[in-house]
Formats: C-alpha cells, structure tokens, sequence
C-alpha cells in the first residue's frame, strides 16, 4: 500500500534543538546543587523523555525528586529554552515536497504538546503539518508509541500507511510497535548503529534523503 500520513519527530529532526535542552538540564541541576556536566556531556537527553533523562542523571527513581527536576527545568524552557532552538537546513523544502505530493503530514513529538505547538509556530511551520501531537505536562503519552497509538487513533490511519521519522532509538520502537515503517535520520542525535539496532527501515544521512524515500514516482 502507498504511504498517506508521515510522522515527524521535532527534536532532532525538524530542528536542532540543543542549546535550549542542554541550557535547561543544567540550570535544573545547578538549582538543585549540582554541578552540571557540559552541554557536549547532555546530548544523549535529546529524544528521551526528561523522566528518564533526570532518573539517570541524579542517579535516582525517587518521583519527587524528578518531578523537582522536571518543574526546575520547564521554569527556564518555558520562556528561554523554547527559543534557543533552529531549524535544520533542507527541512522546510523537504516539507513543502512531501506536502505538494498530496501526503498527510503530522509532528511527533514526546515534548509537551503546548511547548512543540509554540515552535512549529515561532518557524511558521504550521501550514506545512495536518496536526501537531505531543504530550501532556503529566507525562501522557510521553512514551513514543503511547503517542504514536493515540495518532492513528485520532486521525484514523491505517498503520501501513504510515511512516515515521526520527532520530533516536525510542522513534524506532514506537514505530514497530504498531508496525509502521520507519525512517531512522542521522543528522539528528542518534547514531545509525542506534537506528538500524532498533529495526529502521530506512535510512537519511541528510533532510533531502527523506523525500526520495517517501515520495513514490
């Protein structure tokens, strides 16, 4: 069956978003006492969920403690981090290509819906996308295929019809989750080895790969 409807990470893969994820991992940390690592040390919690990025870091499963972390970090997010973000070079062609090719376009993101609507808007990305998905300030939904689920739910997608694109791991499995094809994307933050470890069908070295995957002549 022809694809109809690709799905798109946001972080990573629509935009680099690092100098806003890694300003706020380490302000959490300093308010909390302790001594961040670099922003080059912190590129690993770009694509997972900050429950799990915070666990690890503090070396804790205390909820609390997290939930500290968490609310700290969404403090600086919510008015600087949000903004110290850029979109990858190629991407709006590749959009406006995939959109003029009559597909479904949808973002993907495990980020909190309210703060992903505010970026694909501050890149005026919104007229290039059907809908924006991401999840609830109380975590629903953080979880890729918990996401991706409530996606073909809501819109009513065959999962055959659909791909999704990402660069991390956790894209890779909530696709397969539901059975839908995946493409892994490495100018983002996960390596191809992480990719095709996980099962990606496919993968781009660059925005203008994804196209020539998607695109049926």
């Amino acid at each position: 069956m022809p694809f109809f409807a690709i799905l798109f990470d946001l972080d990573g893969t629509l935009t680099d978003p690092k100098p806003g994820i890694t300003g706020c991992i380490q302000y959490a940390l300093s308010e909390l006492g302790y001594k961040p690592p670099n922003a080059d040390e912190l590129n690993w919690c770009i694509g997972p969920t900050l429950k799990d990025s915070f666990s690890q870091l503090l070396n804790t499963l205390d909820s609390t403690v997290i939930q500290q972390a968490i609310l700290l970090y969404r403090r600086r997010f919510a008015t600087i981090g949000l903004f110290e973000n850029s979109l990858y070079s190629q991407i709006l062609e590749v959009l406006k290509a995939i959109r003029f090719a009559d597909y479904k376009t949808f973002v993907a993101t495990s980020k909190p819906y309210i703060y992903a609507t505010q970026i694909i808007e501050y890149f005026s990305l919104s007229l290039l996308f059907d809908g924006v998905y991401g999840s609830e300030l109380d975590g629903t939904r953080s979880r890729k295929g918990d996401l991706i689920h409530h996606i073909l739910l809501t819109e009513k997608l065959l999962p055959s019809s659909v791909v999704m694109v990402g660069d991390r791991s956790h894209d890779i499995i909530g696709a397969k989750r539901y059975h839908i094809t995946s493409i892994g994307v490495t100018y983002g933050y996960g390596t191809e080895e992480e990719l095709k470890a996980h099962g990606a069908d496919f993968i781009a070295h660059s925005p203008s790969d994804i196209p020539k995957l998607i695109i049926r002549k």
